[in-house]
């Protein structure tokens, strides 16, 4: 089956739990539709570099899925028809990375920016 990455953006007067929730009853659509919920992640309230819809927060979550097409355009339907739901992202991709994503990361542990004052001298 075809690997596939989402992110999605919930609304910023959500609770923690709500906003995790929606993980988890999004990725109930995807099994009872003949997919598979690799791996997720909560990545918390973030700044948004504009508003949607008067917000300028919003919970970000990341799902890695192994499912058919029809399993995630499903998903993204109600995604997009879920009014806590301000985004949706999906991506195809050839094969899941290891670990955490990029933002679950220790800033130290990324190599992408070193001490900046060494490189000045």
């Amino acid at each position: 089956m075809p690997l596939y990455e989402h992110v999605f953006i919930s609304r910023q007067d959500l609770s923690n739990a709500q906003a995790e929730g929606l993980i988890e009853h999004f990725g109930t659509i995807l099994s009872d539709n003949g997919g598979k919920l690799v791996e997720q992640e909560y990545w918390g309230v973030k700044t948004m570099a504009y508003k949607i819809n008067k917000n300028r927060k919003g919970h970000y979550a990341y799902l890695r899925t192994d499912a058919p097409a029809s399993a995630v355009q499903e998903m993204e339907r109600l995604m997009r028809l879920h009014d806590d739901v301000m985004r949706v992202l999906t991506i195809r991709v050839d094969e899941h990375e290891e670990g955490p994503s990029v933002q679950m990361q220790k800033r130290d542990e990324r190599g992408d920016r070193g001490d900046r004052r060494e490189r000045r001298n």
